[in-house]
């Protein structure tokens, strides 16, 4: 079995999402080791193991990425297509978590191979019971790929 440090990478910069999504995955003690990353650069720059992020083992890779689409500094589109795009990161599932009802945002979520699309939903137990599943399914129910398929360089 793959060990893991993180389990899953929140990528959202709205605080009020933070608290919700970390309450819903603690709640149903689905989640221990959860990373936030605040906008798109520190996602990436976590994925690829740069900057404050350079001495996290490689070995070790999110089992999820929740990825919010309006991020500041690189946008939620942009970050699903380098971590889509590159050996490293492409087979770790990617499900986007947003508020954004654009046809066009879900279109290119899945043109750059996003693993689930999900509208957030606006009222707040809805919202809690839709990242609990969140973390049901690709936690506990997913097969991730073998183990080794994801490793870095």
């Amino acid at each position: 079995m793959q060990r893991y440090e993180v389990e899953i990478l929140l990528v959202e910069d709205d605080p009020n999402d933070v608290e919700l999504t970390l309450h819903a995955l603690e709640a149903g003690h689905l989640i221990n080791r959860i990373q936030v990353v605040r906008d798109g650069e520190e996602a990436l720059d976590y994925l690829f193991r740069r900057g404050t992020f350079s001495d996290r083992d490689r070995s070790c890779p999110p089992r999820l990425v929740l990825l919010d689409l309006k991020l500041p500094k690189v946008d939620g589109l942009e970050v699903l297509r380098q971590i889509k795009s590159d050996t490293r990161t492409k087979l770790i599932p990617v499900v986007i978590l947003t508020s954004s009802k654009e046809e066009r945002d879900r279109l290119n979520g899945y043109l750059y191979g996003v693993n689930s699309y999900i509208q957030k939903p606006v009222d707040f137990d809805q919202f809690r019971e839709t990242v609990r599943q969140l973390g049901l399914y690709w936690l506990l129910l997913n097969e991730p790929p073998p183990a080794g398929r994801y490793a870095a360089e």
